[in-house]
């Protein structure tokens, strides 16, 4: 059943969001949910994000059509200098545009922010959103394995010699500099004190050698942002780190923990699913233009 947003006309209407109310969180939880029903695999929406939006620019796009939510796209940006975009059509609205007024109308808020790269997220099993893609000239940047951990990791030794500890601003050069080095590129920003997520900073014979942040949303735990230095690769150093910051998780009330992976990095993909992560879906994204 869908859920009414007060204050709509039956007028069908795309309405630009700086800050979701909460009958509009409600609204697009309940589109989610349907999607997912319909579609299998997952959405990538950030609902933390989604709760604490600034209120300063267009960071969500809404259809509504009688009251009601049919269509959705966010824009986020997650330590880099591109905006992801995604979002959903009701699957009983589809096949009438909604879909490409929402996208064209997120390539437009990314303009007007200024933005360098804006990236459309696809779920592998969506054909509609590739064609999109496609029809928009949007060449596939990367592609990403989306993973999930429903219980606890395997057992494994811990080495008393690598430490985590929770990361401060003084730690930003050092971090930016070891996710560019893991990653091949630099982050475009990175704020380990704001929001609910923690950033932590990995320590081996008290030198940093890694970096991960994480979050706990509504019961799902989230690995973002993992990083070793490739110089202390091959020392079993991530995969202590991720036991202990899953096991921590588990701890703090999580049902199950997430994490993508790019899918050409082979090495990090079989220590996830060696420690009981299993594959949810397979996520493209592609870089739509912006010129």
């Amino acid at each position: 059943m869908t859920r009414e947003v007060p204050g709509w006309s039956d007028a069908p209407v795309l309405e630009p969001r700086t800050r979701l109310s909460d009958a509009d969180l409600r609204a697009v939880a309940d589109l989610v949910r349907r999607v997912v029903a319909h579609d299998g695999g997952r959405l990538k929406i950030d609902w933390e994000d989604l709760r604490h939006r600034s209120g300063e620019r267009t960071d969500d796009l809404l259809w509504v059509e009688g009251g009601r939510v049919v269509g959705f796209a966010a824009l986020d940006v997650h330590g880099g200098p591109a905006v992801e975009i995604a979002g959903a059509v009701d699957p009983a609205a589809r096949g009438r545009g909604i879909g490409s007024a929402l996208l064209a109308a997120a390539v437009e808020a990314c303009r007007e922010r200024g933005a360098e790269q804006a990236l459309l997220i696809v779920p592998r099993s969506s054909g509609a959103g590739h064609h999109l893609a496609r029809r928009l000239g949007a060449p596939l940047a990367h592609s990403e394995h989306a993973l999930r951990l429903d219980r606890a990791p395997g057992a494994g030794p811990e080495d008393p010699r690598t430490t985590l500890r929770a990361a401060t601003d003084d730690d930003v050069p050092v971090l930016t500099a070891l996710l560019g080095a893991a990653f091949g590129s630099e982050p475009g920003h990175l704020l380990p004190g704001t929001g609910s997520g923690r950033t932590l900073v990995v320590e081996h014979d008290g030198e940093p050698v890694g970096t991960v942040r994480l979050t706990l949303d509504d019961g799902v735990g989230g690995v973002y942002g993992f990083a070793v230095d490739p110089r202390a690769q091959g020392r079993g150093i991530g995969r202590d780190v991720l036991r202990r910051v899953c096991r921590e998780l588990l701890g703090d009330g999580a049902r199950a923990v997430g994490l993508e992976v790019a899918v050409d990095n082979p090495r990090a993909l079989g220590l996830y699913t060696s420690l009981g992560f299993t594959p949810v879906t397979t996520e493209d994204y592609y870089d739509l233009p912006l010129g």
